[in-house]
Parts: C-alpha cells; structure tokens; sequence
C-alpha cells in the first residue's frame, strides 16, 4: 500500500466547526481512566498511553510522539454533509514538534508542526500521511468547547442560546481557532481579545468583524489582560507564558469557565494560583496530568470524558477550569474525518 498524503490546503478545506466538535466530543467521551474501574483504566491506558517528550536541546525546542486508539466511535459522514452518524475506529500517531522561536523567523512559521499517521484498522498498514498543523489548532480549540459545553454551557436551560461573553487571552495560533470556534458555536455576544503583541489581537479583531459583520456581537481589544476578563463568563488563555498573567481578583463574579491550553515549559503557568484554590480542575487525560500537572497544586475532579458520558458535573462549583493537555485520540478521529471525506 502506498501511504496517501494529504496536505494543510486539503485539510483545510474539509475542517467545520460541528465535524470537528462532534470528532473531539467522541474522542473525549471514548477515554476513561477511572479509578473506580481498574480494567477499564487499564484498557484505556493502552489505547491511549502518555505521550513522549523529546527536547531538541533545550525546553524551547520539543519533539512529542502521540499514538492512540479509538474504537466503535460515533462519526458524522463530512461527504454528505449532514449529521448522518456511522461507526468508526481509528488507529493513529501524531509527531509534532513545539520550537517557540519559530514565530520570530523570516518567514515566520507555526511553534508547532504536526503530522498524522493514519494506519489500517485491520493489517497496520500505513494508510495515509496527513499534515496535521491545522487539525492540532482546530482539535484543541473543538476540546475547549466541548469542555464549554459540559462544564459551562449546561449551567443554563437555554443551553446554546445563552449570550455569553467571551475573554481570549493570547491571539496566536490557539487563540484565534478558540475565538473563531468559540463564535461559531455559541451564542456570543461580548469578545475581548488581549495579546502581548496588540497587532495580533487588532488582526483577529478585524477577521471577526468581516465574518460577523451582521451580528450584534461586540469586540474589543484591551490593553491588559485584566481588562480582557473583567466581565467575562468564559476565558481561554493559551500563551507561552511562564508567569500567571490572571489572577481571582480580576475575574467576575458568579459562573466563570476558563479553558487553559498554555504550552511551554510549564503547562499551567499562565494562570495564577489563587485561581487554582478558588476553582475546580478538569482534564482530557488524567494519565498524562499525573505526569506533566505533577507540580500543580489544584484539586483535580477528573476527566471532561466522564462528565460527558454522564451527561452532568460531580459537583456544583461555580469556577472550573479545563486544564487542556491534548490527547491522540483527538487528532485520530479528527484525521479520521478528513481521511473519509476525501
């Protein structure tokens, strides 16, 4: 067998919001580490071992391998373009690569490259070769909202009819893909953006303001990140940032979500400490929490998989966290979806 390749272009053309949600949503839901099953934990953990972390020399330059399985997963039909569901399972591994200097190059490029290996389910043959920078940027930001829609979202009757205002702090690559999926998917009707370099978030400003031009949707650009989460009811915060850059008291009162995807040496380093205290934690994988969130002091409830296949949170705190760590079986059943639409 001949690998297929798929390049960023072609990729690009098939990703939607609700395919890339509803991939993520089953991937999430599909992982249970659950310590009150042992062999369920056991048999989650070899299809979705812990990556592995190689530097390049130094913390700036990092090199992660990601294999996962998915099996028997509910998955929309991108070719007839409706919510026609079909069984699917996925065998993949990601390699990808985080250099935090390659956004300072002539020309700059992407801090973090990805590629998909999409293998056959039945022989392991390599199926398909995928450049996977673009399903990395969508596949965490549809994590986020996931974690929105279970954590936040369902606090309310209305559900996704219910105006929310929205904080992004960092317009890079993370930033813009949560506010474009975030604005795609929910009702919002306040955005404030905050990037330590302004042009950045003017540049999104602008790019949200061609594509809801007809909205009654406000955006803002703010010059600190206090102003940016002052009235905000849902924050994501994803920077290289080693240093909190929001702390509990500029944060609002009442229900607040914050979704942090913060990459780096120090994963949960952006957000302060007296957030953790005050907030409860979830994750997309507690097998990798233990590993790279050993360090954090946060009272970690469980994985956003449990609260989806329940359908309801353990608990009933007003501020919870998605601390976002990033998952194969993501990538797998989002490349899974390109690979069957084409």
């Amino acid at each position: 067998m001949i690998p297929k390749y798929i390049d960023s272009v072609q990729v690009k053309e098939i990703l939607t919001w609700p395919l890339v949600n509803a991939a993520v949503e089953e991937a999430l839901k599909a992982i249970d580490y659950s310590e009150r099953d042992a062999a369920n934990s056991e048999q989650s953990y070899k299809q979705q071992p812990s990556r592995t972390i190689t530097t390049g020399g130094n913390a700036s330059k990092l090199l992660l391998t990601m294999p996962g399985y998915v099996g028997n997963y509910n998955a929309l039909n991108a070719k007839t373009n409706n919510d026609q569901l079909h069984c699917s399972s996925t065998l993949a591994c990601k390699v990808v690569t985080s250099f935090t200097n390659n956004q300072n190059l002539q020309p700059p490029l992407p801090n973090i490259l990805a590629n998909v290996l999409l293998f056959d389910i039945n022989t392991g043959e390599l199926q398909c070769i995928m450049e996977g920078t673009q399903i990395t940027a969508w596949r965490t930001a549809a994590a986020s909202i996931v974690a929105t829609k279970y954590l936040y979202m369902k606090r309310f009757p209305q559900q996704f009819q219910t105006p929310i205002k929205l904080a992004i702090i960092g317009c890079g690559v993370q930033g813009q893909s949560h506010a474009l999926g975030m604005c795609a998917t929910f009702n919002v009707s306040e955005i404030y953006l905050w990037n330590r370099t302004q042009s950045k978030a003017d540049d999104l400003a602008l790019k949200l303001q061609k594509l809801y031009l007809q909205n009654s949707m406000k955006i803002f650009v703010t010059k600190t990140p206090a102003e940016a989460v002052r009235e905000a009811a849902v924050i994501c915060i994803g920077t290289y940032s080693p240093n909190a850059l929001i702390n509990y008291d500029m944060l609002k009162s009442g229900d607040v979500h914050i979704n942090t995807v913060g990459a780096g040496a120090v994963h949960f380093g952006e957000v302060s400490q007296d957030i953790y205290d005050n907030a409860v934690v979830y994750v997309d994988s507690l097998i990798n929490a233990r590993t790279e969130l050993k360090d954090l002091k946060a009272n970690i409830i469980g994985e956003i998989g449990q609260v989806i296949r329940e359908d309801r949170r353990t608990e009933n705190k007003c501020l919870t966290i998605y601390q976002s760590l990033g998952m194969a079986a993501e990538d797998a059943t989002v490349a899974q979806a390109v690979y069957n639409a084409l």
